[in-house]
């Protein structure tokens, strides 16, 4: 009932539409029962009688059955139209609003959610909900036929209506009992629902990783039995159905029989006439096809139900991304503070701190526009502290589960390079410079305003992080560079050469108009980076984040690269590995097992921190082999 209240009062005016159809189909389908008598009682019975019918009476009879039909047609019509235009506007509303909770829910809250599942909420839990908007008010129109029907009947013979109206009750119980069976397996049937669909995502976006290690088989094994389970829950659902639809297709019409039974009993005995019998077995087999229809309401119910929990728990889940109102400096540098930092990834979400984040995906994306800009954050009061369960030698989070004790400043202008051996928390720092989760201790600052009470779009415009593995859409190279923003040919042009990406573009066949294919397939890594580096540029941000977004191009294109960055007026911050990019930060911090350990120049931690140097030696023996 919560359910179809809710429905309701979130398409008025479509259900009004259809109620008042709805309610001309009742009243129609009562009056053309009484049509039915009076023609049976004052024109049939007498034409009998006489052998005479008159084509006045004949055309009066016509004339009169004809327009409480046409009646009944127009109140037929406008009931669907506004049953299904309900049903269609709620599911684009639920759509909607589920995607924007997507878009301002946590990073955390993302991680613990598969992609599968997200689609499932905003798809078929969304579809299951809204499908009890079809049958609704004809559902409705069946209870004012059945009050108006059961008075009238009472007045006309008690006895009568009372032998006719004992379906109800029987009609009660039996759904009662469907009811309870059908909710456990259509519940279940929509969680296997979001896994099949989980399962396919998965398999879809690791296409490269399954053909190259001949694990087809192994993936096509592994969504079969997903889909052979919910295949039995449906075949279930089924079974329930076949028991349950030929029950309601036949208490209506059995309560049918027993008014003409009985009612020809009392029409001998002289209770009743002929013409009142027609009338009431009539306007039941009127009922009869409204109450199917009821019952396609009853047969929505359970699964409707289960679909709406699922998408209320998006729409009702507590974390949030608070933002304030301050907005640092539109133009030039910016600077950024992180003071005694401290994070610790919940046990269920964290991430691969060697390569950044999973690929963002559309559906998920939280905080980082596709590896280009940070957008809304991700950060919330209420994800802090929350990931206390993974530390380990007293209040220290465990090797690649965070960060703690992190303070080091980003002066106006410069050029900060974190270096440290894999693990050790560089993309989570990286990625809490940006905002995309807040830590659960310590504060970050951008122009000496704490992060978290600075404006929301401050952050998007005037911020960016560009993560190791690109994204890019199945669009074109402008496209994915601009992302629907406004920007000119020039603007797109020089961010591209800005990041080295001018020259193999020109070269591409359609140039900028070139299609890159699902995820970029068509370009190599280091091409997908420079277009995702270009896409950050295009923005203008004052404080850009590079967590190690050149490792897929050669020394010199990177070179070049950080040339350009350094002429900026930018502040640059590097996750690095290479020599050449660590020598052209003004400042190195060394970060091992989530603490800074040392930092200064690259020449000043070469002779003093030994773990440093000898990192950074490893670095350049790999690239020399």
């Amino acid at each position: 009932m919560a359910l179809i209240w809710r429905q309701l009062t979130r398409a008025r005016r479509e259900f009004t539409l259809g109620g008042i159809g709805t309610l001309l189909f009742a009243l129609a389908t009562v009056a053309s029962s009484f049509v039915i008598g009076w023609v049976t009682d004052d024109l049939l019975i007498p034409a009998v009688e006489s052998g005479d019918l008159t084509l006045a009476a004949q055309a009066a009879a016509a004339g009169a059955i004809i327009a409480v039909a046409g009646i009944r047609a127009a109140g037929i019509a406008l009931r669907r139209f506004g049953a299904y235009l309900a049903q269609y506007r709620l599911q684009a509303r639920d759509r909607t609003e589920v995607t924007d909770r997507y878009l301002t829910l946590p990073l955390e809250w993302h991680r613990r959610h598969p992609t599968g599942q997200l689609l499932s909420n905003v798809n078929a839990d969304v579809e299951a909900a809204s499908n009890i908007a079809a049958p609704l008010p004809m559902a409705l129109g069946v209870v004012i036929m059945l009050v108006v029907t059961g008075g009238l009947l009472v007045m006309t013979d008690p006895f009568l209506a009372s032998v006719g109206l004992a379906v109800l009750p029987a009609i009660a119980l039996t759904n009662l009992a469907f009811q309870r069976r059908m909710r456990i397996v259509t519940t279940e049937a929509q969680r296997l629902r979001a896994q099949v669909s989980e399962i396919a995502h998965e398999s879809f976006d690791a296409a490269l990783v399954v053909k190259t290690l001949g694990r087809e088989d192994a993936e096509v094994g592994r969504f079969g039995a997903s889909s052979d389970e919910l295949r039995d829950r449906m075949v279930d659902v089924g079974r329930l159905r076949a028991i349950f639809d030929p029950l309601m297709e036949a208490l209506p019409s059995l309560g049918t029989l027993a008014v003409l039974a009985v009612g020809a009993w009392r029409v001998d005995a002289g209770v009743i006439s002929a013409g009142t019998l027609v009338t009431f077995a009539y306007l039941f087999r009127l009922v009869a096809l409204p109450m199917r229809v009821f019952a396609w309401l009853l047969l929505q119910l359970p699964a409707a139900v289960a679909g709406w929990r699922r998408v209320e728990s998006v729409l009702q889940e507590k974390a949030r991304v608070n933002y304030g109102a301050a907005v640092p400096a539109s133009t030039g540098a910016a600077s950024a503070q992180l003071v005694d930092i401290a994070y610790t990834y919940p046990d269920d979400a964290s991430a691969d701190l060697t390569t950044g984040p999973p690929a963002a995906d559309p559906a998920s994306t939280d905080g980082a526009r596709a590896d280009g800009t940070a957008t809304d954050g991700a950060g919330t009061d209420a994800t802090k502290g929350a990931g206390t369960a993974g530390r380990t030698n007293g209040d220290r989070p465990a090797e690649g589960r965070g960060v703690e004790s992190i303070a080091f400043d980003v002066p106006a202008g410069s050029t900060v390079a974190i270096v440290g051996p894999t693990g050790s928390g560089k993309s989570t720092i990286a990625q809490l410079l940006v905002r995309l989760f807040d830590p659960d201790i310590g504060c970050i600052s951008l122009d000496g305003s704490h992060l978290q009470s600075v404006d929301r779009d401050a952050v998007a415009n005037q911020t960016a992080i560009v993560f190791q593995e690109a994204f890019l859409f199945d669009d074109t190279i402008a496209a994915n560079i601009t992302l629907s923003a406004d920007f000119d040919s020039a603007d797109i042009t020089n961010a591209a050469r800005l990041a080295q990406a001018d020259k193999f573009i020109d070269a591409l066949p359609d140039g900028y108009n070139t299609k890159v294919g699902e995820r970029g397939a068509t370009l190599s890594g280091g091409q997908r980076q420079r277009i995702a580096l270009a896409r950050a540029l295009i923005r203008r941000p004052r404080l850009l984040v590079l967590d190690d977004a050149t490792s897929a191009v050669d020394p010199a294109v990177e070179g070049a690269i950080l040339d350009e960055l350094a002429d900026l007026d930018t502040s640059v911050v590097i996750v690095a590995y290479r020599r050449s990019s660590i020598l052209l930060a003004d400042t190195v911090i060394y970060v091992e097992d989530g603490r800074v350990v040392g930092r200064g120049t690259h020449e000043h931690l070469y002779r003093t921190v030994p773990a440093y140097a000898e990192l950074i030696d490893a670095y350049e023996v790999e690239a020399a082999s």
